[in-house]
This record gives C-alpha cells, sequence and structure tokens, in this order.
C-alpha cells in the first residue's frame, strides 16, 4: 500500500512537471517576440517581479523564521538570473526551437555536477549522450552551412550549464523550504537583479514596455509563476531522474510552437541536430531512472 501511494504522487507529480515543460516551451516564443522590443534584462526583471508579486501573499503566508536555508533561495536566485538573462540574449539571435533544444542540454549536465559537487556515481552512457548532445547542438548551430556557431546559439549552450546548476539547487532545497516561499524568493532576486543591470543597460521606457506587454503576461503569469512553481512542486515529490526526462520535452514544444506562431523553419542538417539532442537526453535519462527503480526494488519497504 505503501508503494501503491508513493507511486500515485510521483504520477501527479510527473504530470505537473509535463505542464511546466509545455508552458516554458510557449514561453520561448514570447521570449522571442519580447526581443523586438525590450532589452533582455528588462524583459527579466518585469516578468519575474510580476510573478513574485502574483504569488506574494501565499508565500508571506508560509514564511518562517530566517535561518541558514533561506541562502538556498539566493543560490536559486542568482543561478535564475543568469540562466534566463543567457537564454533571452541568446533568443536575439537565434529561433526559438534552437533556443528550446540548446537549452534541452542541461538535461545531460545535471549528472555530472552531481558527481563532482555531491560525488554521485556518473554512467557511461552519461559521457557518451554528453559527447552526443554537444555534436547535435553544433549541427543544430550550423546548419551545415557555417563552420562556427553562432552567438546566440553559444550563449544558450552556456545558459545551460547555468541551468543545470538551477535544477540541482532546486532539488536540494524544496526538500527543506515551503515551496511557495522559495518561488517567491528566487523570483524576487532574480527580478531585483535584472532590473538593477536594465538601469545601466538597457533604462525602460513606456514605448519599449507597451508592445511587449502580451509575452510580459505569459513571460511573468505563465513561464515564472506557473511554470517554475510546477517544477518547484513536482521536484519535492519525484525524483531528480523524473524532472531532467519531463523537462527535456521543452525542447520538443518550443520547436512546435515557434514553427506553428512564428513561421521558423530547420534545414535537415538541423532536424538531425535535433534528433541527436532529444536521443542523447532520452537515452541518458532512461538509463538513469532504470538504474533509480532497480535500486528502489533492493530497498525494503517499511512493511517487510
Amino acid at each position: 500500500m505503501q508503494n501503491l501511494n508513493r507511486s500515485k504522487v510521483r504520477i501527479q507529480a510527473d504530470i505537473l512537471m509535463f505542464i511546466a515543460a509545455l508552458v516554458w516551451g510557449g514561453g520561448f516564443v514570447a521570449q522571442r517576440v519580447a526581443t523586438y522590443s525590450l532589452g533582455y534584462f528588462a524583459f527579466n526583471g518585469i516578468r519575474f517581479l510580476m510573478a513574485a508579486l502574483v504569488l506574494l501573499p501565499v508565500g508571506i503566508r508560509f514564511l518562517g523564521k530566517f535561518d541558514r536555508r533561506l541562502w538556498w533561495v539566493v543560490l536559486a536566485g542568482v543561478f535564475l538570473f543568469g540562466g534566463s538573462a543567457l537564454q533571452q540574449a541568446g533568443l536575439a539571435t537565434t529561433s526559438a526551437g534552437s533556443a528550446g533544444f540548446i537549452t534541452g542540454v542541461y538535461v545531460v549536465l545535471v549528472p555530472f555536477f552531481l558527481a563532482v559537487l555531491f560525488r554521485e556515481k556518473v554512467p557511461l552512457v552519461n559521457w557518451i549522450a554528453a559527447a552526443a548532445a554537444l555534436g547535435g547542438t553544433y549541427l543544430l548551430s550550423t546548419g551545415g552551412q557555417n563552420i562556427r556557431p553562432s552567438s546566440g546559439d553559444i550563449l544558450e549552450l552556456i545558459g545551460a550549464v547555468v541551468w543545470a546548476f538551477h535544477i540541482i539547487v532546486v532539488g536540494k532545497a524544496v526538500k527543506h523550504l515551503n515551496i511557495f516561499t522559495f518561488s517567491v524568493g528566487q523570483f524576487l532576486v532574480c527580478g531585483v537583479l535584472n532590473l538593477i543591470l536594465a538601469q545601466i543597460f538597457t533604462p525602460l521606457s513606456w514605448t519599449s514596455i507597451q508592445p511587449a506587454i502580451p509575452a510580459l503576461l505569459y513571460g511573468g503569469l505563465g513561464s515564472v509563476a506557473l511554470g517554475f512553481t510546477l517544477q518547484a512542486v513536482g521536484q519535492s515529490k519525484a525524483p531528480t531522474a523524473d524532472a531532467v526526462l519531463i523537462f527535456s520535452l521543452e525542447a520538443v514544444f518550443a520547436a512546435i510552437f515557434g514553427a506553428l506562431l512564428l513561421s521558423e523553419r530547420m534545414n535537415w542538417v538541423q532536424v538531425v541536430g535535433c534528433g541527436i539532442i532529444f536521443i542523447s537526453i532520452l537515452s541518458a535519462q532512461f538509463f538513469s531512472a532504470r538504474a533509480e527503480g532497480q535500486q528502489q526494488e533492493l530497498e525494503p519497504t517499511a512493511e517487510e
């Protein structure tokens, strides 16, 4: 009975993370549209603070006394700031579909950073998958026409490294902190950092904000408030292996929405690159999830 309840909770958490991946996929389109009128620091600053304000009443309600665990909030906010800024900057010169697939490389990177930081063993398949994913990223970026990857794709790849750290921090933090308090905190940190830099590099004006209002609403209320909160809820109830596997679908949704809403197209070399990245991600996480399942079967339950 205990195993059945645990499986039910895990399935519910996986569904929430699937919805988050779907919402994030559409978010690449909103972010791409916003680059035409708003600087990336300004766009991210507004949308993250918007999400923080929406969730603030709930977050305050569950706020406990300040202790060392709340520093996880600051750390998550810094990684969120870095990942979102690099992602938005890259979207100025790359497509929503390409950005989605390259960002998805973080799924393969997570196990490596877990190995370095927490001494977790990394299977050989992850090393192979990581090398294949980088090769796929190169094909996606160059399209078989250029030798050097585009600057936007390079920024997205660097951002994938930062997103990997963010996934790890979220997975650790939500085990100890209230989900809504954690979400509001990381959004505030991220939003404030973005607005500070926006005032330095791309000062806000109503003429630049007005055309981006629809993108800001989707980015703030959808991608951030809903998406990241569902991520935190899901990761608090499901293992990291589930999270990174489901979040890899974000790249597929980004490509679909980019094609449907922005008429983005890829040549056959880029399609092959996307396929290599996606297969690499799925392969790595399939073997990781299977190994985790076998380990759980070996562990005695409370009823035994």
